[in-house]
């Protein structure tokens, strides 16, 4: 049976589903989207999601073609509708058709989507022994803080990492780590402190990466968060990812080189298993 997404209002099967060629998420990369985790059918992280939206939306002056409570109902009845029990919401607002032209049209209608993605969130393999990461040249734009749909570049730097048999690249600017392709970048010295980049314009304002520094202050983990380099990396004890799709996942490789003892840490380990245990307690 083929999923039921959501288009303008519509409920539709996936096959039925279009949109214009006109449409400047289509022509421009004008869009912005979300994704919210879902596990036991439930939505994890969502107000996060919400205010992120928002923001995003604000950054490039769309207008929101959906209130914040009509959204919420939508994605809970998209969950209902194609029976997810664990996986992926995938939400995009473009600034909607309009005749080509590098200026924003006056009066658009914006244009919304969701669909769903089945996913296997908890218990994905490479939680026993880490992943592997390449570092690339980030040549992105400069407002990565607004989650627009301009993903080619992170899409290439993906798919070098996996023609270089690793499963994901970091991005390195003026030295320093960015981010990965499409999640955070978080390093654990050997003192135990967590290293996470600060927030600007540079990297994506990730939902999941606040949630881990959250809980890291709950626990007791030390945190600091400034830019670090490769070789700071390189030499941690532990290094991680955190993203809606993946929660908080090892990185025990770097350019080849094992992170600490090359496998998952016991802070990671610590981290994720707090992430889960209250994001999924507070689901809704």
């Amino acid at each position: 049976m083929s999923r039921i997404v959501y288009l303008n209002g519509e409920w539709l099967p996936e096959g039925e589903a279009k949109v214009s060629i006109f449409d400047r998420g289509f022509l421009f990369a004008d869009a912005i989207y979300e994704v919210t985790a879902v596990i036991g059918g439930k939505l994890i992280d969502y107000p996060g999601h919400a205010a992120r939206l928002k923001r995003s939306l604000g950054e490039l002056g769309i207008t929101s073609p959906i209130d914040a409570d009509s959204l919420l109902e939508v994605h809970r009845q998209i969950v209902a509708r194609n029976n997810l029990g664990e996986g992926l919401i995938y939400m995009q607002i473009s600034r909607g058709p309009a005749d080509r032209d590098f200026a924003f049209p006056a009066n658009p209608t914006p244009t919304i989507t969701l669909f769903t993605q089945e996913k296997a969130i908890l218990s994905n393999p490479k939680l026993e022994t880490g992943i592997s990461v390449i570092t690339v040249p980030d040549l992105r734009w400069a407002r990565r803080d607004i989650k627009t749909v301009q993903l080619l570049y992170p899409s290439m730097a993906k798919t070098e990492a996996m023609r270089q048999n690793a499963e994901d690249a970091w991005l390195v600017e003026d030295g320093f780590v960015t981010e990965a392709s499409s999640a955070n970048a978080h390093i654990v010295t050997k003192e135990g402190k967590l290293i996470t980049r600060s927030l600007s314009t540079a990297i994506l304002h990730g939902i999941t990466r606040a949630s881990i520094l959250d809980l890291a202050h709950a626990a007791g983990v030390p945190t600091e968060e400034r830019a670090f380099t490769p070789q700071e990396a390189k030499d941690a004890a532990e290094a991680f990812i955190t993203s809606a799709t993946s929660f908080v996942m090892p990185v025990t490789r770097i350019d080849g080189q094992p992170v600490g003892a090359g496998k998952p840490g016991p802070v990671t380990q610590r981290l994720r298993a707090a992430y889960i245990e209250d994001r999924c307690a507070n689901a809704i």
